[in-house]
């Protein structure tokens, strides 16, 4: 008798994040992983050769001759618009999860929450549904309630003026480069630090590392 199995790939540039995920499929007897990455380059060359029903994928996988973050997955919308995905992350900022949400990734796992709740994601997404890890809709409820501007995607303006100041530039040297006045910048940087649900710059810095806006670098903060 040929017993029924979804075809996964999953891609993570953590060789122990892999294997754990492994790991915990391997008994799953509906669920066979038939590939495994370690970045996008990968990822995408695989899928090229690898028939496959279901992408579960890091969010951040630096290195490779393709994006990551939303461009990633975008591509992957794109080019296999029939296979499911299943986005991974680490990071837990309310902009994260709602941009993934708001280009129709309507599974998110965090890699804080139990490794079990793959199992559950798969099934879900194979079916057409959406699953959240319980860290992830946390995340989303709590941003609804601290904040109505929580959770929303960033403008062009205030996504550019993040970048800047977390590459080091001052308000007065963002005003100069990008042309705005100084309470122009400071008032787009306050609005982006609202719909990020940061409360200092640290933790800006921090989301503009983790969402790969700048290279993962010490800045000057004094």
């Amino acid at each position: 008798m040929n017993q029924f199995s979804i075809r996964v790939v999953i891609a993570d540039d953590h060789p122990t994040v892999l294997g754990g995920l492994v790991h915990t499929l391997e008994p799953i007897g509906t669920v066979k992983v038939v590939a495994t990455c370690g970045n996008a380059t990968e990822l995408i060359k695989t899928l090229e050769r690898q028939p496959c029903d279901i992408i579960v994928s890091d969010y951040a996988m630096p290195g490779g001759e393709y994006a990551d973050g939303l461009a990633l997955f975008e591509y992957l919308q794109r080019h296999y618009p029939n296979i499911g995905l299943i986005a991974l992350t680490v990071m837990d900022s309310p902009v994260v999860i709602r941009s993934l949400m708001s280009i129709g990734i309507s599974s998110i796992l965090s890699k804080s929450d139990a490794t079990g709740h793959i199992v559950t994601a798969i099934h879900a997404r194979y079916a057409g549904g959406a699953y959240l890890s319980p860290i992830i809709e946390a995340i989303v409820k709590q941003a609804e309630i601290d904040s109505p501007d929580a959770g929303q995607p960033l403008s062009p303006r205030e996504h550019e003026v993040v970048r800047l100041f977390a590459s080091g530039l001052s308000t007065t040297e963002i005003s100069k480069r990008l042309n705005r006045s100084k309470q122009t910048v400071s008032t787009q940087k306050s609005a982006a630090m609202r719909k990020l649900g940061v409360a200092n710059d640290v933790e800006l810095i921090r989301y503009a590392i983790d969402a790969k806006l700048i290279p993962a670098s010490p800045r000057n903060t004094e």
